[in-house]
């Protein structure tokens, strides 16, 4: 039997296909003609969005990805194109997150040769292997279907992350022969050491002031750490990326400030999928690098992989996944001597407690106690690195998993726009809100065009104080007032908002904001809000993120 005859473009849109990709993010160029010929060839069953900016394209796969757990993916040329997205490639990586980078190479003749032939670099797949889980240079069209089926198992198997595929520029276009390979999906969950398993409801049966740390390895576990928290009357927190797990209006769920009123007296934590970092990082100074400050709490570790067991050493260490370990530990607990009414208790007035102490972080919190009052259940928020977004950390109840969306430790400034188009793109049915400030949002101002484009009704709330704020404050206060680079000129966004053809709104209080972000999320078209903010605030909310003053 004669095998089909495909250019490499076409068979890399087959692989996608046969892995259930329906969507593609990215900038045609050159060496990709051939992939996107595929993609036009294919358009009724892949959509393709396309941005303004390789970074762009990158990061709406990112926003996809992250918002739904289904690996994303995108496409740009080689070379400065791919360059460009690094800064969203390594938020993935940062974040656990499963996108695919589909980029193209010189032709074959001219690999290593320094010739200087369009968009070569010293060695990309070099350069990509050192900022995602996987890289592979596809050498023929016999191999691509392989080779896309190994990035979906690499992206999926144990820590999730990022992918990257390349195509020399001739195989890209010339036909061969395509060789359909079966999925490989992703590997085992690893069964726990069976004496871990027993430290573990060790530690459990002692305790009687437990506390659950949730991250991003935890999101598809929502009602199995739900189950371990009710068994435990236990406390159920996050920093970042596990924020929704557990609704932070249900009785054992706390947002990262509450749950420090009650670390102090807290004698166990678990850890499930999370670096906890808020503890370890934020709240305790480590004694050593790998190791706790005595006489804290004791910790359980669940997550899936085995060398985070190294990098914060925990009492009892669970190599599995996240609901798959909670589920061991639910079918073999045994009677604790935990006092749940009185525990429950704790939670409440802890969460009131913290309330208190940070509403004074104004007008940041007025603005998101609006944003959560008009914001469903279900829709999505943005955060973003401007004090409104800091002060989401703690200050903005999250209600159901993967619905606060954050570029986590990286905190890659400008990542927020787009990201949130592509969460849009993903979940077309749900409202979301991007939070920015003026300095992040003009880093990725050209994703405008590819909203109006592409009719991605995200509402895009600007807060401008005509400043880097975060930089300014520290210039002011811990630099003798030595300003540099940190004050900005912007454009009038509302004449902005209308040059794009845009829905454009501008207020200066909560009260304000309340009928304009009604009518921003009813009306499912794209929209900017600038919320004109005083350039220097003397309330900062980073108090409540890391406990220093």
């Amino acid at each position: 039997m004669t095998a089909e005859q495909l250019s490499g473009g076409e068979a890399l849109v087959r692989g996608l296909i046969q892995h259930g990709v329906d969507t593609v993010f990215g900038l045609p160029g050159a060496q990709m003609y051939g992939f996107f010929d595929g993609l036009y060839t294919h358009r009724d069953v892949i959509r393709t969005f396309s941005a303004r900016h390789e970074q762009g394209a990158a990061y709406m796969a990112f926003g996809a990805a992250k918002s739904t757990g289904v690996p994303a993916v995108y496409s740009v040329v080689p070379g400065p194109g791919v360059l460009n997205t690094t800064a969203a490639l390594c938020t993935a990586w940062g974040c656990n997150t499963p996108i695919l980078c589909v980029t193209g190479q010189v032709p074959s003749a001219f690999l290593n040769q320094g010739r200087g032939h369009l968009h070569e670099l010293p060695d990309q797949l070099a350069t990509l292997k050192s900022l995602s889980k996987w890289s592979h240079r596809i050498d023929s069209v016999a191999d691509t279907s392989r080779a896309v089926s190994e990035a979906f198992r690499q992206m999926l198997s144990g820590r999730p992350g990022p992918a990257t595929l390349e195509m020399c520029w001739d195989i890209m276009l010339e036909p061969g022969p395509f060789v359909e390979h079966d999925s490989i999906g992703p590997d085992p969950i690893p069964e726990p050491d069976a004496r871990q398993l027993g430290n573990a409801l060790e530690l459990i049966a002692a305790a009687r002031r437990p506390m659950i740390m949730v991250g991003a390895g935890a999101q598809h576990a929502s009602t199995e750490v739900l189950a371990l928290a009710e068994a435990l009357s236990a406390s159920v927190t996050s920093f970042r990326s596990g924020r929704g797990i557990v609704a932070e209006d249900h009785a054992l769920g706390a947002g990262s400030a509450a749950a420090h009123e009650l670390w102090d007296e807290t004698d166990l934590l678990i850890g499930i999928g999370s670096r906890c970092e808020m503890q370890y990082m934020r709240w305790a100074q480590m004694m050593e690098l790998h190791r706790r400050p005595l006489g804290g709490p004791k910790l359980i570790r669940i997550d899936i992989d085995p060398t985070e067991m190294l990098r914060l050493i925990p009492d009892a260490a669970l190599v599995t996944d996240s609901a798959f370990g909670c589920n061991l530990l639910l079918e073999r607990l045994s009677t604790t001597k935990i006092d749940h009414t009185k525990n429950r208790l704790r939670i409440a007035e802890a969460k009131l407690s913290a309330r208190e102490k940070y509403t004074r972080v104004q007008p940041e919190v007025g603005y998101l106690d609006v944003i959560r009052d008009v914001l469903p259940r279900d829709g999505f928020l943005v955060e973003e690195l401007c004090q409104a977004g800091f002060a989401s950390y703690y200050a903005f109840p999250v209600y159901e998993p993967r619905t606060y969306v954050t570029p986590g430790f990286q905190g890659t400034l400008g990542y927020g726009f787009p990201t949130a188009l592509g969460v849009k793109a993903a979940n077309p049915d749900k409202a979301v809100v991007s939070i920015i400030g003026d300095g992040g949002f003009m880093f990725g101002i050209t994703e405008l065009a590819s909203a109006v484009q592409h009719k991605l009704g995200v509402v895009c709330l600007i807060f401008n104080n005509s400043s880097f704020g975060n930089v300014r404050r520290d210039q002011l206060t811990r630099f003798d007032g030595h300003v540099i680079g940190a004050d900005l000129i912007n454009p009038d966004f509302l004449k902005l908002a209308d040059s794009f053809g845009l829905s454009g709104f501008r207020v200066d209080t909560p009260d304000g904001l309340q009928p304009v972000l009604e009518k921003a999320i009813a009306d499912e078209t794209p929209a900017i809000v600038e919320i004109v903010i005083e350039k220097d605030s003397e309330v900062s909310p980073w108090e409540f993120v890391s406990f220093q003053r």
